[in-house]
């Protein structure tokens, strides 16, 4: 999760993500509780069978759905998954892109819809999330430190780091 969608050029550009920058998909719009991101597939991004793993497809799917709940939050809003579900139609071939929007929205939540298509405009997988509107929050080392500066007293945890 990130504070918010950056743009470079006048071209959308997703959040700051290692695992999805090293994924590559790159979106294509995110505007109005709707977007659009795609993944050109590369051998790496492929099962046994050679069509699209079925957790690139997945995580296309979360991508592409957090993007348009996250097109209608304020700055410094960021979204986290609550709950996915996701049927597979058909093996991903070629390129791989995904559109989600936004189903309903509350000033917490966010329900959507998404599929995603291949190259040749076959249906791949049907998408249903929720995410939940946050705020940034420190994570590893950080907790610690913002844990120290909002209460002196406060001890790190085991899992703190």
């Amino acid at each position: 999760m990130t504070d918010s969608i950056s743009s470079t050029a006048g071209a959308a550009s997703l959040p700051e993500s290692p695992f999805v920058d090293r994924l590559g998909a790159q979106l294509v719009s995110a505007a109005d509780g709707a977007s659009e991101v795609m993944l050109p597939l590369l051998p790496e991004h492929m099962n046994t069978w050679d069509v699209a793993h079925g957790g690139v497809t997945m995580t296309l799917a979360d991508v592409a759905l957090a993007m348009a709940a996250r097109s209608l939050a304020g700055d410094g809003v960021g979204v986290v998954t609550v709950e996915m579900k996701v049927n597979f139609m058909q093996p991903g071939r070629g390129e791989l892109r995904a559109t989600a929007r936004v189903l309903h929205r509350s000033t917490t939540m966010a329900y959507c819809e998404g599929e995603i298509r291949d190259s040749e405009g076959h249906f791949v997988a049907k998408a249903l999330g929720t995410f939940k509107y946050m705020r940034r929050l420190a994570v590893g080392r950080d907790v610690t430190r913002q844990r120290l500066r909002s209460d002196p007293s406060a001890k790190p945890g085991p899992s703190d780091g």
